[in-house]
């Protein structure tokens, strides 16, 4: 059996699908292909589970040709767009699966406040996407394949460390800086930072807040699967809702969440079923305007950022050893 899995993006979203192509290849024994965008290759490129990993072109046409060359047996449609609608009816023949988005029981939590989402992690909904193919949930979580190639020889990196996630895809999501460096002045062990050249303002300013404690900034000077391979050495992920989060629990470094104007009722918390104590949430409850959106917004809508600006950092870390906070 042949059978394409689809995923454009993003680097969260592609990392909680690893289940699926597991499940497919090892209990159907099947040839197992992947669709995505060219940016978001390295996230899939080393998985033994993915026969071949398909990028989508520019020209939509060129993109059809090439799948209808396969000949699949069935696409199993993660993603879930407008997109995906224009591919199913140019392939037309492999049966064709996809996952609930839920939308509009997330447009009804962000503009009523009215909770209708069924308490399902994301990867649960995109396996039961999978199950009519006959598969099921094996149990085992995440998983991420690092490039064997990849060598970063940084001293900080053969010594415990706490691995911090400077961004996220939007502001409101993002810890604020003199939070971070609330939380992190007391730690007694390295601090590296991790992130895109998007990061990279944020990360300089707190390098310069914690003058005097060890501080390795390696925001926009890594790639996916190097962020991968310092990630994998680190003793702890802080992070807010955001990919590099999802990649900690594939790679099974513990978590202490943030979370801001999301919230994890969406469905897109830490995926650690081996393991549910390996992360911890946190957030401020009780606020009426949380969640303002499922996704983020450039700056607070009502101007005061109290999702994130109500937290307690003194509180992120507890989770970690003594002898190292």
């Amino acid at each position: 059996m042949r059978i394409l899995v689809i995923r454009f993006s993003s680097i969260g979203d592609i990392v909680l699908t690893s289940p699926v192509v597991r499940v497919l290849h090892e209990q159907l024994g099947a040839e197992v292909h992947f669709l995505t965008k060219p940016a978001f290759r390295e996230l899939v490129a080393f998985n033994p589970h993915i026969h071949r990993v398909h990028l989508l072109p520019e020209r939509f046409g060129d993109l059809t040709r090439n799948l209808r060359v396969a000949r699949f047996d069935a696409v199993v449609d993660l993603h879930h767009n407008l997109r995906t609608w224009r591919l199913r009816a140019a392939l037309r023949h492999p049966r064709w699966y996809r996952f609930q988005k839920l939308n509009w029981e997330k447009w009804l939590l962000v503009r009523l406040k009215l909770d209708r989402l069924p308490n399902v992690h994301i990867v649960d909904r995109y396996l039961a996407a999978a199950a009519p193919l006959g598969v099921q949930n094996d149990g085992r979580g995440l998983e991420f394949f690092v490039d064997s190639a990849v060598q970063i020889t940084h001293p900080v990196l053969q010594n415990p460390f706490l691995a911090v996630a400077m961004g996220a895809a939007h502001a409101t999501k993002q810890i604020p800086v003199d939070q971070l460096e609330q939380a992190l002045a007391p730690l007694n062990l390295p601090i590296v930072l991790l992130g895109g050249p998007n990061d990279r303002k944020r990360a300089v300013e707190l390098v310069r807040r914690l003058n005097g404690k060890e501080v390795v900034d390696f925001c926009g000077r890594l790639s996916l699967s190097e962020s991968a391979y310092v990630l994998q050495r680190a003793r702890h992920l802080l992070s807010p809702d955001t990919g590099l989060m999802h990649l900690a629990a594939a790679l099974r470094i513990p978590i202490s969440s943030i979370w801001g104007n999301t919230v994890p009722e969406f469905g897109m918390y830490p995926y650690r079923p081996d393991d549910p104590g390996a992360f911890s949430i946190h957030q401020v409850g009780e606020l009426s305007c949380r969640p303002c959106s499922k996704i983020g917004f450039a700056e607070c809508p009502r101007g005061h950022f109290r999702c994130m600006r109500d937290q307690e950092p003194e509180k992120w870390l507890l989770s970690l050893p003594r002898n190292i906070r």
